[in-house]
C-alpha cells in the first residue's frame, strides 16, 4: 500500500511580521481557530508558536500557549507539535519552557546555528504596524540562529524525558549529518522525522535539484529508518511541497512559512493553504495521513499522554 502523505501545518511563527497580512493569526484566539481550521482541513500535525496579545512580539511563555493549547486539543485529533526554535534572540532555557511544561507529542528542532537573513522584507515594505517588527527584521544582518552541539543536546535530553520525538529542521546538507551524530549517540532513534528547510536567506537554496541531494545524502545515512518532509520558504511552497509528494515525502504548509496561496494572492487563512496542499496531492492520487496514520508513521506517544 503506498504510503499516506503528512499534512503539517505551521500555523504562526517568527519569521513574518503582522504588517506583511492581516491574515497572519496572532491572539491566542486567532492561533487556534487558525490551528483548528488547518486540521479540519487536513493537517495531521500543527506546528505551533506563540505571540505576544499585545503587540504581535514571538514569545517563549508558556502562559501564552495554555491559552489555546487547551481549546486545540478539545477541538482537533490532530498532533500537536510545539517549537524549541522559537526566535533567534530567545535563549535555549526560554525556548524549552512550553515545551516542559506542555509535553507534547512532537518537538521542533533546529538542527544547527546559521546566518537567518530576514532583512531582504525591508525592500518590500515600508510601512510597519509595532516598532519592534523593523528592528528585528534588519538585526538579522548581524545575528547568527545559535543552535549548538550542547544546545540541540539539551533539547534532546529534555524531550526524551517527556517522551517527545522531533520534526529536525534541516536547512542544509550538514545538519542531516548532525541528525546522523545524534543517532550514532542514542539520543534519537528511528524512524527520524526529518524537515527539509528550503529557501531561507543563509540556508541552502531552494532548487529541486538541492531537495534531490539532501534526499540522497538521508538515504544514504539512514536507510528506510526515516520520514521526510519538506518546508518551501516562500513563493516556493507549493512547487517544492509538490516535488517532495513526488519523490515520496509529507510536506509542510501554513502561513509561518509563506503569506500567500499563489503568486499575488495571499492566503486569507492556513486552512485554505492545507485546502490548496491536498488538491494538489490527491490530485497526484495519493492519500492524505490522518492524525492517527501519522502517529503510527513517526511513533508517537499518543495525544492522552500530553501535558495540555
Amino acid at each position: 500500500m503506498a504510503k499516506k502523505v503528512i499534512i503539517t501545518c505551521a500555523v504562526t511563527g517568527s519569521i513574518h511580521t503582522p504588517t506583511m497580512t492581516e491574515h497572519l493569526p496572532t491572539t491566542p484566539s486567532e492561533i487556534a481557530e487558525g490551528a483548528i481550521g488547518a486540521a479540519e482541513a487536513g493537517a495531521a500535525i500543527l506546528h505551533l508558536h506563540a505571540r505576544d496579545p499585545v503587540d504581535g512580539r514571538p514569545t517563549p511563555d508558556p502562559d501564552v500557549f495554555f491559552q489555546f493549547l487547551p481549546r486545540i486539543k478539545q477541538s482537533t485529533d490532530a498532533v500537536v507539535n510545539i517549537t524549541t526554535g522559537g526566535g533567534p534572540t530567545m535563549t535555549i532555557g526560554e525556548r524549552l519552557e512550553a515545551p516542559r511544561r506542555a509535553q507534547p507529542e512532537v518537538c521542533s528542532l533546529n538542527m544547527g546555528s546559521m546566518n537567518f537573513g530576514l532583512f531582504p522584507v525591508l525592500e518590500k515594505y515600508d510601512d510597519w504596524k509595532h516598532e519592534w517588527e523593523k528592528d528585528h527584521l534588519e538585526g538579522s544582518r548581524d545575528r547568527v540562529f545559535k543552535n549548538t552541539f550542547t544546545d540541540i543536546e539539551e533539547i534532546l535530553t529534555t524531550g526524551n524525558e517527556f517522551g517527545a520525538r522531533f520534526e529536525m529542521e534541516c536547512y542544509d546538507v550538514g545538519h542531516i549529518y548532525t541528525a546522523a551524530h545524534f543517532l550514532e549517540r542514542g539520543l534519537v532513534r528511528p524512524p527520524l522525522f526529518l524537515q527539509f528547510v528550503l529557501g531561507i536567506m543563509g540556508g541552502i537554496g531552494a532548487d529541486p535539484e538541492n531537495l534531490m541531494h539532501m534526499k540522497r545524502i538521508a538515504d544514504k545515512l539512514f536507510g528506510d529508518d526515516y520520514e521526510f518532509s519538506v518546508l518551501g520558504a516562500g513563493r516556493h511552497q507549493m512547487s517544492l511541497i509538490t516535488t517532495s509528494a513526488i519523490l515520496g515525502g509529507h510536506v509542510r504548509v501554513g502561513l509561518e512559512d509563506s503569506i500567500y496561496l499563489k503568486k499575488g494572492q495571499l492566503a486569507e487563512s492556513n486552512a485554505a493553504q492545507v485546502t490548496l496542499a491536498r488538491q494538489i496531492l490527491e490530485g497526484l492520487s495519493l492519500e492524505i495521513a490522518t492524525p492517527d496514520d501519522a502517529r503510527a508513521a513517526l511513533g508517537l506517544k499518543g495525544g492522552d499522554a500530553v501535558g495540555f
